[in-house]
């Protein structure tokens, strides 16, 4: 696909407001494969330089306030109690995919901390370091931004913390 034929989301209108270079990458999409992993395959990059955005908020908190963003390597699942250090809460857990739309905009498997309806705390794995180039998503399935790490840090205000772990073997 031609990037002429991809809409602009609103992560790329806001990349282009700040003057940040990046590339569009488009891929077909399986509903019933939305993983970090597939998206990787799909568009030619390690699944650990491919980054998933997650959506959590700390337990004390039932308003948007204390909602914050996860940004992991696609190859890796979340450590909550790292992810509460660093977000200085007791306890942190993930939104029900059911509400993530209403509180970012975005939709599974779309999740960016790029352009999302509010500023949100944004929190990234300290892996991102260690590529020239990193994905994310552009807002929508099927299209991701590869995007060098300190413009998306510099494009989320991101903090930089150890917040993933190997996956564990677990039923979803």
């Amino acid at each position: 696909m031609a990037n002429e034929s991809i809409s602009k989301t609103n992560a790329v209108r806001l990349l282009d407001r700040l003057g940040i270079g990046y590339e569009l990458r488009a891929y077909e999409v399986d509903l019933g494969e939305l993983a970090a992993e597939t998206v990787a395959a799909k568009i030619g990059l390690p699944p650990e330089q491919v980054f998933k955005t997650l959506v959590a908020r700390a337990d004390r908190s039932k308003d948007r306030n204390g909602i914050c963003m996860a940004v992991i390597p696609g190859d890796q699942e979340l450590n909550l109690k790292a992810l509460a250090a660093a977000a200085g809460e007791r306890k942190i857990q993930l939104v029900p995919v059911k509400e993530l739309q209403a509180l970012t905009g975005y939709i599974r498997g779309g999740v960016t901390a790029l352009a999302a309806k509010r500023d949100f705390s944004v929190f990234v794995d300290e892996t991102i370091e260690l590529f020239d180039v990193i994905s994310i998503s552009a807002g929508v399935r099927g299209l991701q931004i590869l995007i060098a790490p300190a413009d998306y840090l510099r494009a989320t205000k991101a903090t930089i913390a150890a917040l993933g772990q190997a996956k564990k073997d677990e039923p979803e």
